[in-house]
């Protein structure tokens, strides 16, 4: 495989992260009612993430789009508070560094939007997700923080930015 290129979401870039999202969080179980692959946003990615203090990065690789993540004002949450959103990445995407590649495009983005914390909520189960985010600062909390409507989910973090 070639290199992997990390850049913000374009709007050719809709069908094929609502395709990585389709086929990675079924993978792991989550695809039942209360996860983000039932967000309306998944088909139109792009202009969720045209939002004001918003963001979506695409890995590419070979001109194919292999993952991606984002990050967002956190639904019912204080103002500075972001969540890392549907950073979901096909298995090719896996062990090459393109998780922490994007996390970190997306934890300076929060940054620069004047955000002091970030949010995430995932699941049993996605473990090496959940290493990525330890490795990378995030704490674990006891309980879901804002209104994301993702009540499926069942491990949260937090981080200080």
């Amino acid at each position: 495989m070639s290199e992997f290129v990390i850049r913000p979401i374009e709007p050719r870039d809709d069908a094929a992260v609502a395709g990585v999202i389709r086929a990675v969080m079924p993978e792991f179980g989550a695809d039942g009612p209360g996860f983000a692959i039932h967000d309306a946003e998944v088909d139109n990615m792009h202009a969720a993430y045209t939002q004001p203090r918003s963001a979506y990065f695409v890995v590419q690789c070979d001109g194919i789009v292999l993952g991606g993540g984002g990050v967002a004002q956190l639904e019912g949450a204080a103002e500075d508070v972001c969540e890392l959103r549907k950073m979901y990445f096909l298995p090719q995407a896996r062990g090459i560094g393109a998780g922490a590649a994007v996390m970190r495009h997306c934890l300076d983005a929060a940054r620069g939007f004047g955000f002091k914390r970030c949010y995430l909520e995932t699941l049993t189960g996605m473990d090496a997700a959940q290493s990525l985010y330890r490795k990378h600062g995030f704490v674990p909390l006891n309980a879901p923080m804002g209104g994301t409507g993702h009540f499926s989910c069942d491990r949260f973090f937090i981080l200080d930015l």
